[in-house]
């Protein structure tokens, strides 16, 4: 293997958004047509509360690193 300066790696921090964005409507728009409009609501919800948690979490972890 050969050792020496690496080119910089490329972003894909757009790309990875977008197609996340692409497979939530994809979900959503499943759920919306076997299960109704209450389970995507449901589906949004809980994920609005898991996202919420995880950056309280992130938040909280933050403020002990850091006093």
């Amino acid at each position: 293997m050969r050792r020496g300066i690496l080119p910089k790696a490329p972003n894909y921090t757009n790309a990875a958004l977008i197609m996340g964005l692409v497979n939530l409507l994809w979900i959503f728009i499943v759920l919306w047509g076997t299960l109704g409009f209450a389970a995507v609501c449901a589906a949004g919800y809980g994920l609005n509360l898991l996202i919420s948690r995880l950056a309280r979490r992130a938040r909280y972890s933050g403020r002990r690193n850091h006093p």
